[in-house]
């Protein structure tokens, strides 16, 4: 059996089932516009220069944000169980314009992956795979990570206090590199797995039955954030970085240090900042005002 190379193409070897041939959303859309540009400079009179130039300015701006969206949005499928799932989760990411699929530890991909996928084919054809998380991590300088899951924790299992995906779809600012993270059909992600993560997502369901199949979650999850991918531009409101969170914690983690109490409760404080941090989608102007009141803070205490 062949070995996959971490960062391989997903390319199946065996393809029994064929289908015509698909141009990526990108393609089409670089197709649409360049006609449609080339038809509206010859209708457009020059009374209208104005106020055309304004319009120009609002699709230009829309454009990045769906390039943006669609670049730096990672769906990370974790030991999928069954090449079938992957096909329907792809077939997903292309009916809202995501096409980096990365695959974790994942089975052969047999025909059935790609015959599921119908259009959103070339997403599997182009996902990449990764024996661990850890390696997707080291590989690709993620910003944001999230959990999805079905199961959300009480008050006190702080990793798993969740955010709806209305909440999420509303917040979160595509500018950097964001991975969701899906897991096995199952188990779902581990403790372990959540706990790595900045926040977690869950979606709202019957409690006689609150596990939904990953392509529906999945879909739901994704409108939230389609729908909401014009709104995420504005300027003086980038969203930090994850290296500028990492500092805050760590200031944090120092200034909780001075304190005389349990080792416990040292730990908890330190994760409930944590949480708060990455639910509040703070920007890089915040972090950094928030990180010269926490040096002050660890001077002050430091003198005492």
């Amino acid at each position: 059996m062949e070995l996959i190379k971490i960062g391989d193409a997903a390319v199946s070897e065996q393809k029994v089932v064929e289908t015509a041939s698909m141009n990526s959303p990108d393609e089409k859309e670089e197709s649409t516009s360049e006609k449609k540009s080339t038809s509206t400079k010859k209708s457009k009179p020059k009374a209208q220069s104005r106020g055309t130039a304004r319009s120009k300015l609002t699709r230009e701006q829309e454009e990045k944000e769906i390039s943006l969206f669609k670049e730096n949005i990672y769906i990370v499928f974790v030991e999928c169980e069954t090449p079938g799932n992957i096909g329907f989760l792809a077939r997903t990411m292309a009916n809202f314009g995501l096409k980096n699929l990365v695959l974790i530890n994942p089975p052969t991909l047999t025909n059935e992956a790609y015959y599921q996928a119908t259009h959103g084919k070339y997403i599997v054809e182009n996902a990449k795979i990764f024996p661990t998380l850890n390696d997707f991590y080291q590989s690709q300088r993620i910003d944001f990570k999230v959990a999805s899951t079905g199961m959300a924790g009480g008050s006190y299992n702080l990793s798993r206090i969740p955010l709806r995906p209305e909440e999420l779809g509303k917040s979160m600012n595509v500018s950097n590199k964001i991975a969701i993270l899906f897991g096995r059909e199952g188990d779902g992600l581990s403790n372990k797995e959540i706990g790595d993560c900045d926040i977690c997502v869950s979606i709202p369901t019957d409690p006689t039955y609150p596990i939904m199949n990953i392509s529906h979650a999945a879909a739901i999850i994704f409108y939230e954030l389609f729908k909401n991918k014009h709104d995420y531009g504005v300027k003086g409101l980038e969203e930090s970085s994850q290296l500028e969170k990492e500092y805050l914690v760590k200031d944090m983690e120092e200034l909780i240090g001075y304190l005389d109490i349990p080792e416990h409760k040292k730990k908890n404080g330190l994760k409930t900042f944590n949480n708060i941090i990455s639910r509040a989608f703070i920007t890089g102007r915040e972090a950094h005002t928030f990180k010269g009141i926490l040096r002050r803070l660890k001077m002050k205490l430091g003198e005492q």
